[in-house]
């Protein structure tokens, strides 16, 4: 299988008070997938503004500037403003509409999504039209495996776009909170919500991560589960992006199922305690450290 991925999604700047830090799902697990030694291209877009210039920078230094990075030359780079409760579990406002709301379906971004084996993409890009489109040609034009990171940020989302990108992945991630909203309906437990929600739209791969309480994921009429990590917890900023990176890279590696969701509990729990996104690791020793 041709292993390299294509981040699909919104890029930004997470202002944490004074501190400002570029961020977007999208973007995280890419970076996170280059640490773990993936060959990653990102596609996304940012404003001519300064808060563009300083985010291509960073992209630049972090090995994932290219031409699918796009300049919108009307609309504004995002900055989103990071709220933290009492048990620092993120919130986020973000401004719309904004640069990588209009993501275009060029010509590089049409031949990268005919290469690569496989695609991440989420859902709060595909809130305007124009991003939802190319998203969906991308997807369209590709045989690469495709993989949806659902990443809810209400209120901005439709039930609508959330199944229509349902319909079209092969691999979808999300927490125990967006399984209870997006498999309404269904008075069972959890594992009865993920058979209804894959009776619905035929996915391969189910994972919902359930906090410190681990995940569970449905593959070939089969469960896996993790109980989860004790640690304690700086922020989750990044965490569930951290455990996408490393199920993906397992996934494309073949790594065995269960060895993959332990990998991917203890690369996530150990983000949580660490401040920001992207922490510097090493997955075998993070591993370890929690095995």
């Amino acid at each position: 299988m041709n292993k390299q991925i294509l981040c699909f999604g919104e890029v930004l700047w997470d202002a944490f008070g004074d501190v400002k830090k570029a961020g977007g799902a999208p973007m995280n697990v890419a970076r996170h997938l280059v640490q773990q030694g993936n060959n990653v291209l990102f596609a996304s877009s940012v404003g001519t503004d300064a808060s563009g210039n300083e985010l291509t920078t960073f992209l630049q230094e972090n090995g994932l500037f290219s031409e699918l990075i796009q300049r919108d030359e009307k609309l504004p780079t995002c900055e989103v403003t990071v709220q933290l409760d009492e048990n620092n579990t993120a919130t986020y406002i973000i401004p719309q509409p904004v640069s990588w709301d209009n993501i275009g379906f060029t010509e590089p971004l049409e031949a990268a999504s005919k290469k690569v084996g496989a695609i991440v993409f989420g859902s709060l890009a595909c809130r305007e039209q124009a991003s939802f489109e190319t998203l969906l040609n991308v997807l369209d034009e590709s045989d690469a495996l495709k993989i949806f990171d659902v990443n809810l940020r209400p209120p901005h989302f439709t039930m609508s776009t959330i199944e229509t990108l349902a319909a079209r992945a092969d691999v979808i991630k999300m927490n125990e909170e967006e399984a209870e909203l997006l498999i309404h309906g269904s008075s069972g437990d959890l594992k009865q919500k993920i058979e209804e929600f894959q009776s619905k739209f035929h996915t391969k791969i189910i994972c919902v991560t359930r906090g410190e309480h681990g995940a569970i994921i449905w593959n070939d009429y089969q469960y896996y589960e993790h109980p989860g990590c004790k640690v304690c917890v700086v922020d989750t900023v990044g965490a569930g992006d951290s455990f996408l990176a490393t199920f993906i890279t397992g996934l494309l590696n073949g790594t065995p199922m269960q060895a993959l969701l332990e990998k991917s509990c203890a690369v996530g729990a150990y983000v949580t305690t660490q401040r920001g996104a992207n922490p510097v690791y090493n997955v075998e020793e993070v591993v370890a450290q929690f095995s």
